[in-house]
């Protein structure tokens, strides 16, 4: 079975070619210690490594952001998702998440469910940056 490898426009590199990179340049670290500080099965970043899986789509974001945590400081977060062929999520302030919480339980199940849908399909569209909030 042939593994889909995204690609960073700029580096060409994907999640597998980054890690592999990462670790020959500190031998020093293990997969099994990158595993367990990035709280990641060992197997699961074998995996990644190898290229046996890591389609950006199938890696969880909150797994990509500990991976990225756990990497040298050399590598960046927007590295880890570009090389995963993923967008980097934008960090929400805590005032913002509130907001959004409050507005969430004001609605009814319907509408949560309606909110959901469209937050997934607004993560799909290209970021624009804005300028308010």
């Amino acid at each position: 079975m042939e593994s889909i490898r995204p690609r960073d426009d700029q580096t060409g590199e994907d999640l597998a070619a980054l890690l592999r990179s990462v670790l020959a340049e500190h031998p020093e670290l293990t997969q099994k210690q990158l595993a367990e500080s990035a709280g990641i099965p060992y197997a699961t970043l074998n995996a990644w490594v190898t290229g046996r899986r890591g389609a950006g789509g199938r890696i969880a974001s909150d797994d990509l952001r500990a991976l990225a945590d756990a990497l040298p400081t050399t590598v960046t977060v927007a590295r880890v998702f570009a090389a995963a062929g993923r967008r980097t999520p934008s960090d929400l302030d805590a005032e913002r998440e509130a907001r959004l919480l409050e507005l969430f339980h004001e609605l009814d199940a319907g509408q949560q469910r309606a909110l959901i849908e469209m937050a997934r399909a607004l993560t799909k569209l290209p970021h624009a940056r804005a300028t308010a909030d």
